[in-house]
């Protein structure tokens, strides 16, 4: 790609933040490189979506998870929404009226909250949701809540038992909230998670103060004058609400490449080369569909962003998949009144559950609040789970991640923390849906 050719990105996220900090130009603005344009709906600067808990949860004000500022080479457009993409005129249509050409166009346009269909959620004649009701998915929807979680005597019902619900119950209830977290599936985080662990994470949810419902669906919201006042259950329960938090997923983006005619599936298609069925058009992040996958984590958003950062300098690359770990640490109360908090880390990659004639390793430990299985399949690990010590948390990584043989040593050796000092991987940001 020469210099002189316009790189236009729809979305100013992470994938977005990631692709402009790697296509530096090769000198002063003008001289070298793209001219690169991002085009971001969001009018913040960009930021690290998966530590929004932590500023839920008051430990990060909002400006700590903000990201690199954008070099001086590119043209960052914040509060600026892309409303239509002309194809054959290679110009991308903005809400404000301009209209920005491009030779590459890249969709980074991530993933919006799925809502559910509760009864109450958008009374007759409203569009906007209740008072009191929020999504947790962007920087506004976590100050909006933090604001709502400093009134004394707050009660919350956090919707989704997922790796975003868990995490959003947990920063609400160290915020003093009194929260109820309903689960439709039979256990927490089961994309993630088998039985056993599920198991250990609830206990440690509930030692934090937080009401567990699982295999439990809600059925609606109880409304009073614009205002959230309860949540219905099917099993007719209706705890009190004053704030409803709802974590039951994400969607791909898909709407304006639908409305350009590429061709979309869950995500917006791609080949190996992140590029659409137009060759002028990429796709990256959570609107992504590659090889049948829609990732939704921070990690293959970063991992795109940097192949389509090389494909873009016209370096050879080809993606073929992201092997992602999830990471996340919950604080929770020691184990005496009064010492210090004891915080429970989780990892988790590759398939919660064995098929038939998969090997498993599981080592075991409640009184600790340990947990460690790992599955294998031939020679190969297929997946791992880790509460609690995650010392043995880099052999896996690398093994998982290189998807390398596994050595003939006895497997147990997997699931051995590493000597003190040893090599780790630090902690990736694949907060997920």
């Amino acid at each position: 790609m020469t210099s002189q050719q316009r790189v236009v990105v729809i979305g100013g996220g992470m994938a977005a933040a990631r692709l402009a900090q790697r296509l530096r130009p090769a000198g002063a603005p003008g001289t070298g490189g793209p001219a690169l344009t991002v085009l971001g709906e969001e009018p913040h600067a960009p930021y690290n979506r998966v530590l929004l808990a932590e500023v839920l949860a008051g430990r990060y004000a909002p400006e700590v998870i903000a990201l690199p500022a954008p070099h001086d080479g590119v043209r960052w457009l914040g509060g600026v929404r892309a409303v239509q993409i002309d194809r054959a005129a290679r110009t991308v249509l903005c809400d404000d009226g301009q209209a920005v050409p491009y030779d590459r166009l890249v969709l980074a346009t991530g993933s919006n909250p799925v809502l559910p269909p509760l009864r109450g959620l958008f009374p007759p004649g409203h569009d906007d949701l209740p008072a009191g009701v929020h999504p947790f998915r962007a920087l506004d929807d976590c100050t909006a809540l933090a604001a709502a979680a400093a009134r004394p005597g707050v009660r919350a019902v956090v919707i989704g038992g997922g790796l975003l619900g868990v995490s959003a119950a947990r920063a609400l209830a160290e915020r003093g909230v009194s929260v109820l977290l309903a689960q439709q599936g039979e256990h927490l985080m089961e994309r993630q998670l088998d039985a056993g662990a599920a198991a250990l994470l609830r206990a440690h949810v509930e030692a934090l103060g937080v009401e567990v419902h699982t295999e439990c669906r809600v059925r609606g919201l109880r409304v009073e004058d614009g205002s959230v006042r309860g949540v219905e259950l099917a099993d007719g329960y209706v705890p009190d609400a004053d704030l409803v938090v709802l974590a039951c997923g994400v969607r791909p983006r898909v709407g304006l490449a639908r409305a350009a005619g590429l061709p979309v599936d869950r995500g917006i298609v791609v080949d190996d080369e992140l590029r659409t069925a137009d060759p002028h058009v990429h796709a990256i992040g959570d609107c992504a569909q590659h090889d049948g996958v829609v990732y939704g984590l921070a990690g293959a958003a970063l991992e795109q962003a940097d192949l389509l950062a090389r494909l873009l300098s016209e370096e050879a690359a080809r993606y073929h998949g992201t092997r992602a770990l999830t990471r996340l640490t919950l604080t929770g109360p020691g184990p005496d009144p009064g010492s210090p908090s004891a915080p429970l880390d989780l990892a988790a990659f590759g398939t919660p559950s064995p098929a038939p004639g998969d090997d498993v390793i599981r080592l075991s430990d409640a009184t600790r609040s340990a947990y460690r299985q790992v599955i294998v399949r031939g020679d190969r690990l297929v997946g791992g789970i880790l509460l609690g010590d995650l010392g043995a948390v880099g052999t896996l990584a690398r093994t998982w991640e290189a998807d390398d043989p596994l050595p003939a040593a006895p497997l147990l050796h997997l699931l051995t923390p590493e000597p003190s000092g040893g090599p780790r991987t630090a902690p990736t940001p694949d907060g997920g849906s």
